[in-house]
């Protein structure tokens, strides 16, 4: 089952669907996600789709939404900031707390890629989260980037995006804006997997918000609760070495797993079956929920 449901978050309407599985008895409250869609994505047509939907099969309630600036909710369209997308999944977390599907105490937050980072980052400051799962996902956003624009050329040009930017703003008043291939390089047989939907064009200080965000510097609060740091080990947008930084610097109950022969989206049609099976394992182990799933 799954239910249309709008919230605010600083001011903004944003706009969410609440899956629900068909397991659930009357007034069973169950463990719940909140599942954060990529860099300027969609909850529709998308990864964040995608894993709403195996959560859903596997048992849990799972509460995707479209960041301020995104899909469906209010906000600049092109314009995302990292800390407005912490604030929007905390002001998620209290709304969703309030249904009567969900059970409070086992809210959990699951991101893929940008809506990764954004996941580690919050379950990091906000101990109301009780499960984090990070797909693909960042720690350090200047490290990632030099990761994504390794050589001279490609850093300089991404770099006077940052710099152009500033100057245009200053002067102007008017943000710079450019293309989101320009900021994160997705390789033209993958861009089929990005939603329909989302925004192909950015401003400067979305790029500049994300050169500047450092989950890093928080993973190490999520212990003792569960933290699963996927990444698949050919990925060619996010460097892997994000996810190692991070499993690093976190502390129990945080494992990785880096599947081989697997691209940058792990649910897609032909990597779906293994991934599926991995995570359904992990959460088994760390988060189980009363209702039996059927993937």
């Amino acid at each position: 089952m799954q239910i249309p449901l709008d919230f605010k978050s600083d001011g903004l309407t944003l706009s969410g669907v609440l899956h629900v599985p068909d397991g659930r008895k009357p007034d069973e409250a169950l463990p719940t996600f909140l599942v954060l869609h990529g860099f300027v994505g969609t909850k529709d047509e998308s990864h964040a789709e995608l894993q709403a939907d195996m959560l859903e099969q596997m048992g849990y309630a799972a509460f995707r939404f479209d960041m301020r600036g995104c899909g469906k909710s209010e906000g600049r369209k092109g314009d995302v900031r990292c800390y407005d997308q912490v604030a929007d999944t905390k002001n998620a977390l209290s709304f969703i707390a309030e249904r009567e599907e969900v059970d409070a105490d086992k809210i959990g937050v699951i991101g893929h890629s940008f809506g990764a980072a954004v996941a580690v980052f919050t379950a990091g400051v906000d101990d109301r989260v009780a499960c984090c799962i990070s797909s693909c996902g960042w720690g350090d956003g200047e490290r990632k980037f030099r990761g994504q624009h390794p050589t001279p050329e490609a850093w300089e040009k991404f770099t006077n995006i940052l710099k152009d930017g500033r100057k245009q703003k200053e002067e102007t008043g008017e943000s710079l804006w450019v293309s989101r291939f320009d900021v994160v390089p997705i390789p033209e047989h993958l861009r089929n997997n990005l939603s329909p939907k989302a925004t192909f064009e950015v401003t400067a200080e979305t790029a500049q918000s994300m050169y500047g965000f450092r989950a890093d510097d928080v993973v190490g609060n999520i212990a003792p609760r569960p933290l699963l740091l996927f990444h698949t080990a050919g990925d060619v947008i996010t460097p892997m070495e994000q996810s190692l930084e991070l499993f690093k610097r976190a502390g129990k109950n945080a494992e990785l797993m880096i599947p081989t022969g697997t691209s940058h989206f792990p649910l897609s049609p032909e990597d779906a079956p293994r991934t599926r099976v991995l995570i359904k394992g992990w959460l088994d182990k760390f988060f189980p929920t009363p209702v039996q799933g059927r993937a």
